[in-house]
């Protein structure tokens, strides 16, 4: 991929084909692919999908065992420490605006739906967020957390994920088969 490259252009580009092509002479590598993208979505969709469930308090109430907020307001609590280097008034901006990128890129993780823009959108909520808690807590902070691990993650799905088993797949491949086929079927027929 040439450095000119722009994420737009690698946004724009085919919806259908990774950008990155993992290549191997065995036919079980596309299989290995297909599932190792499957089980990234799964566990970065519902991740976010889980994290959002529980600030909402749909586990119950706080101190309960497997609650780790319970409410949106003890996840503003939360929020606050972390980006302990932001302007107060600004906490409830940042905390709904994760809240609902997390929501929006937890559902179209699992479904497959606009899976690259999803895959690059949850990079960089990542990244933010793996930044502010080093900021605010130090370096080691996202590391314990994994952060950074569940961003590499989505920047695989970004770069090189497969798109078997997805909503994108259905809408995109199918579209765009039968366009050629017509297309095929014209230039046969004068």
């Amino acid at each position: 991929m040439s450095a000119t490259v722009t994420l737009g252009d690698v946004l724009r580009s085919s919806r259908c084909e990774p950008i990155l092509k993992l290549q191997s002479a065995k036919q079980g590598a596309s299989l290995a692919l297909d599932l190792l993208s499957l089980g990234s979505r799964a566990a970065l969709g519902i991740s976010f999908l889980l994290s959002v469930s529980d600030r909402l308090g749909f586990y119950g109430n706080p101190g309960e065992r497997g609650v780790s907020w319970g409410t949106f307001e003890r996840f503003l609590a939360y929020a606050a420490k972390v980006n302990a280097f932001a302007p107060p008034s600004m906490v409830p901006f940042l905390g709904t605006v994760a809240t609902v990128l997390e929501l929006l890129f937890g559902v179209a993780l699992v479904f497959g739906l606009a899976l690259r823009w999803a895959a690059f959108g949850s990079a960089g909520l990542l990244f933010l967020f793996g930044s502010a808690l080093a900021i605010s807590f130090g370096i080691k902070s996202p590391f314990d957390y994994s952060v950074f691990a569940a961003m590499c993650c989505a920047l695989f799905l970004g770069l090189a994920g497969s798109n078997r088993w997805t909503v994108d797949s259905s809408l995109w491949c199918s579209t765009r088969w039968s366009k050629r086929r017509q297309t095929l079927s014209r230039s046969h027929n004068p």
